[in-house]
């Protein structure tokens, strides 16, 4: 863009950086990083709420956003947030309460909640937890856009708003519509790339070494998993750098810069440690998904990616407008940028694709385990880079006429690659047409300018009278000269006439805005409809929640007893209503808790992370879940509206949280079955376990007249029917999902058990498919634990103590999942690791002892916390090292 002669000495002061000396000079840069990160965030912020409204999704229209995991995982998490923030909750940063009878709740904060953004949610209503989610996640992107375009001026000076018009490509790309935006997590890694980039310019100059460090560590905490991705992409971008850039131009200075930036790595990585461990080892005794052998993409739907609207979860997620694209492939051919620098750009860009296809480096950008479901989760640090090439290529000037021609025959060829992939929406070509017309004006408009300006200043592509880059120093200054050479530059464009006219260069800059301004809306529009359309949803949140959250709250009598929410549309119930229940779904979910519910009948979807409450009086009464939710809906639940739903409660008698078994082997029927498993837990035979006889689609047996029929095949997916009765919906489909147990209905007093299956697919049943609940002998079971059990139960944040009756021998057995990091003691004995009983937390007796206390620490913590301070001693050693140097 044509400068005039403030610019030119703003450009000046900000090649210079802050080493350029000291005055009034150097606020010029600052102020010009100021207006591209504000420009960039609004126009961020703008075009994102846009894309949402086009969308008709809610705050901005009546339909659900919540697709997948963002109606499963992150908004429950947020809610719960929301109330531990305000001190709402029975649990504490350490282990939650409300979710799967008791989970690692730090590691679920370092997961999902633990970016500073999140801290929003507690300053919306409980009853607007989607709105402040979706701030949150709208913040997450703005700031993205505004570190991206701070980042591309710190990088090499240029105009400032089409730095904000790149930045804001960045945070609109298409992996924050197809990913980033569904997956609010995530986001902080999309934000943390520039960041990182930025301080490891720093280490390369030698400067903010006690900072630099200090933001590393808010990156790897905010949302490791990604700011890992994160880092590995600033290497990426400081290799270039220190290959390229004029002041590292020596083996000496390149080897000290990058010392320099592994130790603000290592430093900051340490700081987040006590949270960073805690997440890590909860990974290793996580429920462990099916291994993935990763598949790379056809190379047509890669192509595809780069083009608008565009959607799929099994290619990576490139759009960054086709402006922005096509400035980026203009690079290779752009003589006005040195050509180490072009070299060295476009191979970080070209290797790094390549790295999204092989196995090698796709495992090495995933932590060394390919993910389930997404697999191109790092695609944001291309977009970046793709970003970071077209700064390069444009912030001296536009393009020359040949190096835009050989990049639209580039862009060109992509498109035309890419036409059959199944990728490619009805919108995809109309809208990359119009974007491109509209860059192509641009860039014939500023071209016009450039070639009204005064001969005597300086800027453009700074081209000589042939129209090739002068003669320059080695680096990616090279078209620039050294720093006294452009001091004088900028003395002579200020004596030189002041431009004509704006108005060229002003619509120049206006029409590029529009071109990436209206395919990001476009492609924000139909992604969102796509996914809608195509993935899982839930709906949005309403009458339903707000009726069961009433009950719960009017019912719980917790540590008394549990009380579960029962179901609630859209999963990790609990989390949104209150209460004590099963429901669980997170990464972390631990294998103990998984392992123990399903064998006894619960159900589990996400591969076994995320268990579902049962309706079952016998695992009422093993996790004491006194009062019970249950929900009739009152119309179909539906998309574009928040259901309702009549919500009552029921409460019986159950035992105490803390019981007392005869001994630390259960004693019960033998036998595999969730039934069996059961009744060993309880220390009572409650079923009648008859040998069904399976003729075709049907099973027959005999049970007790007025006994309740349970049927349990959690492979199996279909309908069950019990003879007079209605059809009961399983929905078992490994590895996946398993189906909870279920009730079908009473034994007539024949005594006949018929059951009619109607299988999607091969019936698959277990040895044991139908077990008969007779409750006088449950009553009795209850009667016996309840008497022999804890008289009182007291629990804090993540600690239980429970009195018991005096001379208890045997095991006392606290009902929650063993998960690591329990320890436990009975009287005045020193806490030691719980013991497991059937897969419950358990305490040996003694018969001297009448009280057990037991406490849960997350792993990890005591080793996270030993390298956080460490870390912190080396930060502060850094910092007064530094301090010296710079005094002498």
């Amino acid at each position: 863009m044509p400068p005039v002669a403030e610019t030119v000495l703003d450009e000046v002061e900000a090649e210079g950086g802050e080493d350029a000396g000291p005055g009034p000079r150097t606020g010029a840069p600052a102020r010009r990083g100021a207006r591209a990160a504000g420009a960039a965030a609004l126009l961020t912020a703008v075009l994102f709420c846009l894309a949402t409204a086009l969308s008709r999704s809610h705050p901005f229209g009546p339909v659900t956003r919540n697709v997948v995991d963002l109606g499963q995982q992150y908004l429950p998490y947020h809610a719960y947030w929301r109330s531990f923030l305000r001190g709402e909750t029975h649990g504490d940063a350490f282990l939650n309460w409300n979710s799967g009878f008791g989970a690692n709740f730090l590691g679920d904060v370092g997961t999902y909640l633990s970016s500073p953004v999140d801290l929003l949610v507690v300053f919306f209503p409980a009853d607007r937890i989607e709105l402040a989610l979706y701030v949150v996640t709208a913040v997450k992107i703005t700031a993205a856009g505004a570190a991206m375009a701070a980042l591309l001026l710190r990088l090499r000076p240029g105009p400032w708003p089409v730095a904000a018009a790149l930045g804001t490509a960045y945070a609109l790309s298409g992996w924050t519509f197809n990913f980033g935006s569904t997956v609010p997590m995530w986001l902080d890694g999309l934000a943390a790339f520039p960041l990182l980039c930025l301080v490891g310019e720093w280490a390369r100059t030698g400067r903010r070494p006690v900072l630099g460090p200090l933001v590393v560590a808010l990156a790897w905490i905010a949302n490791f998993y990604t700011a890992y991705m994160a880092t590995l992409g600033a290497a990426v971008v400081l290799a270039v750098r220190l290959l390229t850039a004029e002041e590292t131009a020596t083996v000496r200075r390149r080897l000290a810069g990058a010392l320099r930036a592994a130790r603000s790595v290592l430093v900051g990585v340490g700081l987040a440690a006590p949270l960073v461990a805690v997440v890590f080892l909860g990974t290793k005794t996580a429920d462990p998904t099916p291994e993935v052998t990763f598949a790379p993409a056809a190379w047509t739907d890669v192509l595809a990616r780069f083009l608008p609207a565009t959607a799929s979860t099994a290619s990576p997620a490139l759009f960054i407008g086709t402006p922005a694209l096509l400035l980026a492939l203009t690079l290779p051919f752009n003589r006005a940028v040195a050509p180490r620098v072009r070299a060295a750009l476009t191979a970080a860009v070209v290797l790094v694709t390549l790295s999204l296809q092989w196995e090698p480096t796709h495992l090495l950008w995933h932590a060394g385990a390919s993910p389930n479901g997404v697999p191109y989760r790092q695609a944001f640090v291309l977009c970046g880079l793709l970003l970071i090439a077209a700064w390069f290529s444009v912030a001296g000037g536009v393009p020359r006429p040949a190096a835009l021609l050989a990049g639209g025959a580039l862009l060109g060829g992509l498109a035309w690659a890419a036409r059959g992939s199944v990728d490619i929406d009805r919108w995809t070509f109309p809208a990359s047409g119009a974007a491109a017309l509209l860059a192509l004006i641009a860039a014939l408009l500023a071209l016009a300018a450039a070639r009204r300006e005064p001969s005597g200043a300086v800027g453009g592509n700074h081209r000589d009278s042939t129209g090739t880059a002068p003669e320059a120093p080695t680096g990616d200054n090279r078209e620039n000269s050294t720093a006294t050479a452009r001091q004088d530059s900028a003395r002579t464009a200020l004596k030189a006439p002041a431009r004509p006219a704006r108005l060229l260069p002003l619509l120049a800059v206006l029409l590029l805005v529009a071109a990436q301004a209206g395919e990001a809306a476009v492609t924000g529009k139909r992604i969102e409809e796509q996914q809608r359309a195509e993935v899982a949803w839930s709906p949005r949140t309403g009458p339903w929640h707000e009726a069961a959250a009433r009950e719960v709250a009017r019912a719980d009598a917790w540590p008394r007893h549990r009380t579960d929410p029962g179901e609630v549309p859209g999963g990790n119930d609990v989390l949104l209503v209150g209460g004590q229940g099963a429901d669980h779904y997170s990464s972390l979910t631990s294998e103990t808790t998984s392992r123990t519910l399903v064998s006894l009948g619960f159900g589990a979807y996400a591969k076994g992370r995320h268990p579902v409450t049962l309706d079952n009086p016998v695992t009422d009464a093993l996790f004491s879940v006194g009062t019970r939710m249950r929900s009739e809906p009152v119309e179909p639940v539906r998309q574009d509206a928040p259901p309702r739903a009549t919500v009552t409660a029921t409460t019986v008698p159950v035992p105490p949280l803390v019981t007392v078994r005869p001994s630390a082997r259960p004693a019960g029927p033998s036998g595999d079955s969730a039934f069996a498993r059961q009744e060993r837990l309880l220390g009572a035979s409650v079923y009648e376990l008859p040998a069904p006889r399976r003729t075709g689609r049907a099973l027959a047996a005999h049970c007790p007249a007025g006994s309740e029929v349970w049927f349990w095949a959690p492979e199996y997916r279909g309908t069950a029917t019990l003879a007079g009765q209605r059809p009961v919906r399983f929905d078992g489909k490994p590895p996946a999902v398993s189906a909870a147990m279920g009730a079908l209905g009473t034994v007539p007093a024949s005594g006949e058990v018929r059951i009619a299956l109607d299988p999607e697919g091969r019936a698959r049943l277990p040895r044991e498919p139908v077990g008969c609940l007779v409750r006088a002998r449950l009553d009795t079971a209850v009667d016996r634990l309840t008497a022999t059990g804890a008289t009182r139960v007291r629990t804090t944040g993540h600690t239980v103590t429970a009195a018991l009756p005096p001379g208890s021998t045997g095991v006392a057995v606290l009902a929650v999942p063993r998960i690591s990091g329990w320890s436990c003691a009975a009287g005045d004995a020193d806490l030691r690791p719980a013991r497991a009983y059937e897969g419950l937390v358990a305490v040996p007796l003694d018969g001297r002892a009448d009280t057990v206390h037991c406490s849960f620490r997350p792993p990890g913590l005591r080793l996270g916390g030993a390298v956080g301070a460490a870390a912190l001693l080396a930060l502060a050693a850094t910092g007064v090292l530094h301090r010296r140097r710079s005094r002498g």
